[in-house]
C-alpha cells in the first residue's frame, strides 16, 4: 500500500498535513498553514524536496531523542518527523519519507 498525505483541520481551521507510510504510520507533520492552498503548496514542496538527502536535517529534540525536519531550498522546514528511539529508526524514517512522499496520494479527513 502507498503513502499518502492526509490533509486536515485544526481546531483553530488553520490547515496541516500529515504523510502516512503504507502501513498508516505517520512519519512527517507539516507546519501550520493558514488557508488549503497553502497546505497544497507545502505537499508539492515535500514532494519535490523529500529525494534530496541534503534537504534532511538530523537533530535531537527537546528529549534528546532523535528526530528530523525536513527542509525546501530556500531553508524552510516543511515538516517535522516524530520522535525516534535511535539513529537507525530515524533514518528508517528518513528512507520512509523519501519513498512514499513523491507519489504519495492526496486525501482530506475531518474529525
Amino acid at each position: 500500500m502507498a503513502g499518502k498525505f492526509v490533509v486536515k483541520i485544526a481546531k483553530d481551521g488553520q490547515h496541516y498535513f500529515n504523510l502516512k507510510a503504507g502501513n498508516g504510520q505517520i512519519i512527517l507533520t507539516s507546519e501550520m498553514y493558514t488557508t488549503k492552498a497553502a497546505c497544497e503548496n507545502g505537499i508539492a514542496s515535500v514532494k519535490e524536496n523529500s529525494p534530496n538527502d541534503d534537504r534532511y536535517e538530523r537533530k535531537e529534540n527537546a528529549g534528546g531523542k532523535p528526530c528530523f525536519n525536513l527542509k525546501a531550498g530556500n531553508g524552510q522546514v516543511i515538516g517535522t518527523s516524530q520522535a525516534y528511539a535511535d539513529e537507525s529508526g530515524r533514518e528508517n524514517g528518513i528512507d520512509s519519507v523519501k519513498e512514499n512522499a513523491p507519489g504519495a496520494e492526496v486525501v482530506e479527513e475531518t474529525d
